[in-house]
């Protein structure tokens, strides 16, 4: 179905910062920071299972629908090698993660299964791989999530208009909704410099995905973009940091900052009134349900 019906007329809860969840809150080792690997355990399908079931029970008292992530952030080729999976394993794997979900909401009303893309390099430094590279090299995890039947693919912490348009190319090719998420640095630019209005207008021009949102930055981060551009109708989708750290700071901690909840609300709704199209809300490093319950204004699952 296409992307503008799968968000019209409803609000829809996502979930937290799965990794940091994981590891800060619940002791897993996630090397390289990917969370796919659990998908080919048993005991870690049964934990991602209830992590998600959280988030469907979130929706449910907040009456909306839920979108959930594939744990595939790290579920790319450069990212894959560096914990042992080639390229068949690793097709393998993103159709599982996308079965694993889709299992996992079949209780939920109204459900959007999403197929999350992440950079080809550190989600905090500006990429330096080129539109047709990045449509390339994102081909093959794409294609695994439409053959498995995802309703979106989503690439999040995007770094670069060229990535983004590449990650649209790639969707676009194999006949899937496709959205792009940028995070952004405390001045609200992508890590390279680009304004946030600016990489969504030169997306735009080039290929334009069916949504955009932006990911891993608080929402204090995020408000110094708002320029009263139409851009800002465009995004759709705010999944913040529980803290006002910056990148820098963030990739040096040892221990989790769970970030001032009071003011992650706020500051929220502050950023929902100047982008009057956000329908989906969740949140990213460092959040967990507790988190997303308050975004929404219901009890934590």
């Amino acid at each position: 179905m296409p992307a503008p019906f799968l968000l019209s007329g409803h609000d829809w809860v996502t979930d937290g910062g799965l990794e940091t969840d994981l590891i800060f809150l619940k002791g897993v080792d996630l090397p390289e920071f990917a969370a796919f690997p659990l998908v080919d355990d048993h005991a870690g399908r049964a934990l991602l299972t209830s992590y998600f079931h959280d988030y469907v029970a979130i929706a449910e008292a907040a009456g909306a629908g839920v979108v959930l992530e594939t744990p595939t952030w790290r579920a790319n080729p450069d990212w894959a090698a560096l914990v042992g999976y080639d390229a068949v394993a690793l097709d393998r794997v993103n159709r599982a993660s996308v079965d694993l979900v889709r299992a996992a909401v079949a209780g939920a009303e109204r459900a959007i299964v999403s197929g999350c893309v992440g950079p080809r390099g550190d989600g905090y430094v500006a990429s330096t791989t080129e539109a047709d590279q990045a449509a390339d090299y994102h081909l093959a995890q794409v294609t695994s999530f439409a053959a498995a039947g995802v309703d979106v693919v989503h690439a999040m912490t995007l770094s670069t208009v060229a990535e983004a348009v590449g990650v649209v190319r790639a969707a676009r090719s194999v006949g899937v909704p496709v959205a792009i998420s940028f995070t952004v640095e405390t001045d609200g630019r992508l890590p390279d410099g680009t304004p946030l209005g600016e990489a969504v207008g030169s997306v735009d021009a080039a290929a334009a995905p069916d949504w955009y949102g932006v990911n891993c930055a608080h929402p204090t981060h995020v408000a110094p973009a708002f320029d009263g551009g139409g851009w800002q109708e465009r995004v759709a989708a705010l999944r913040p940091n529980a803290s006002t750290m910056t990148h820098a700071e963030l990739d040096a901690m040892e221990e989790l900052d769970s970030g001032d909840l009071g003011l992650l609300v706020s500051s929220a709704a502050s950023a929902r009134a100047a982008l009057p199209s956000v329908s989906v809300v969740g949140g990213c490093c460092g959040t967990d349900s507790r988190h997303v319950a308050a975004l929404w204004g219901v009890g934590g699952a």
